[in-house]
């Protein structure tokens, strides 16, 4: 064979990786040049809000609107509602753009929206009503109250699992363990995962573990003696009047529920969205599976906050960051997300959750006690940037606090 000739399987192998370089940024063109453009203009991106707000916090709710407007638009998010309390009082509450793209539904403050992995400040809630009642200590083995978990290498309490520092692996969306069957009971969901072992040593790392808040969730119903489900509505949900919060009642839709999605390319909505197939989120238990209207989110965090709900001392314990056995603290409280902020030029506490569904971000509550603020942002896509707008809200109602 003369040199000058190229092996037929080195010239296979150079056709597919030209392929591979035309192919891949070809593709990215395409899907990029097919987006669609959900709100073009920002300004002319419709809202519905049930009352206007007072003249004190107009100027803020302006701000805001455009805000939310200009982050449809440049997002390409199909839909966004927020809501704002402020002193025991839901100030304003307005939806942005499409419920259902499809059919151009719009959103309204009475929109039902997947709250993701803020549910589990609901069951960290519950976990809290339980340590006042005596019915369990947050020092106690896992084991006390879920025997369907094992020993592992180490042992694992029930504060070390809310604080996300017990080892245990985070879900990967991917491996579809918690939407492969139908749970009766978050023990059923534990079994699911119960013979992994920890990843690491707990109190030695910080790891988000959706498996984590579905064991507590076990934790919980045992220490309540009835279904968690039912204890968190009794004791939470209901008194607090949140008459849109409810968990997912299977594959069907639930009454105003915004339709969910998810981004079609690279985890990012700016290349369109498609409609996300329903799912039994049974299994979830109290780590995700809630949905809930902003202005729900709010009034809950305003009780929490303002001592409606848990005793002050309860309430500051699960806003306090953990620290590892380094001594490093983890951004994380029991269940609640705090760190440090500036709002109208003064530091303060930010306590809250960020709520993921199905890998990104869907939701967002953010609470300052010290102002008596609390913000929530939800949307219909994952991947949404609602925390970041979430706290720009905040700062331009803190501005007009003053």
């Amino acid at each position: 064979m003369s040199t000058s000739r190229i092996p037929r399987w080195a010239s296979l192998i150079l056709l597919g990786v030209g392929l591979l370089i035309v192919g891949i940024p070809g593709g990215w063109l395409y899907i990029s040049a097919t987006a669609p453009k959900l709100h073009p203009s920002p300004l002319k991106i419709a809202s519905v809000t049930k009352a206007s707000p007072s003249p004190k916090w107009a100027g803020a709710v302006e701000q805001s609107r455009e805000m939310v407007r200009t982050s449809l638009s440049e997002r390409n998010l199909p839909g966004l509602s927020v809501a704002v309390g402020i002193n025991g009082d839901n100030v304003w509450a307005e939806g942005f753009g499409f419920a259902n793209i499809e059919n151009s539904l719009p959103v309204t403050p009475d929109n039902r929206f997947r709250i993701g992995t803020a549910s589990t400040l609901l069951t960290a809630t519950g976990i809290g009503l339980l340590v006042e009642q005596g019915r369990l200590s947050l020092d106690d083995p896992i084991q006390v109250y879920a025997p369907e978990f094992p020993e592992k290498q180490w042992p694992v309490t029930i504060r070390q699992v809310m604080g996300d520092v017990s080892g245990l692996k985070g879900e990967d969306v991917d491996d579809g363990v918690l939407t492969s069957g139908h749970c009766d009971r978050p023990g059923d969901a534990v079994r699911l995962f119960a013979k992994e072992p920890l990843e690491f040593q707990p109190g030695t790392k910080h790891n988000e573990s959706t498996f984590g808040w579905v064991l507590l969730s076990a934790v919980a119903e045992t220490a309540a003696g009835k279904p968690l489900t039912e204890f968190l509505m009794d004791n939470v949900v209901g008194p607090l009047g949140m008459l849109d919060t409810l968990r997912e009642s299977g594959k069907e839709p639930v009454p105003d529920e915004a339709t969910s999605y998810i981004p079609r390319f690279l985890a990012n909505p700016t290349y369109g969205p498609s409609p996300l197939a329903r799912f039994d989120y049974s299994c979830y238990a109290g780590a995700s599976g809630f949905l809930a209207t902003p202005s729900d989110l709010v009034r809950f965090g305003m009780a929490i906050n303002g001592g409606k709900v848990l005793r002050r001392e309860t309430v500051q314990m699960l806003q306090t960051s953990q620290r590892l056995a380094s001594g490093m603290e983890t951004g994380f409280g029991l269940g609640w997300e705090v760190k440090t902020v500036t709002l109208a030029g003064k530091p303060v506490l930010a306590a809250g959750s960020t709520g993921s569904f199905w890998g990104g971000t869907t939701a967002s509550l953010r609470t300052f006690p010290e102002r008596g603020m609390a913000v929530a942002v939800t949307s219909n896509i994952s991947f949404a940037d609602a925390p970041l707008l979430a706290e720009r809200i905040a700062q331009a109602f803190a501005d007009r606090q003053q």
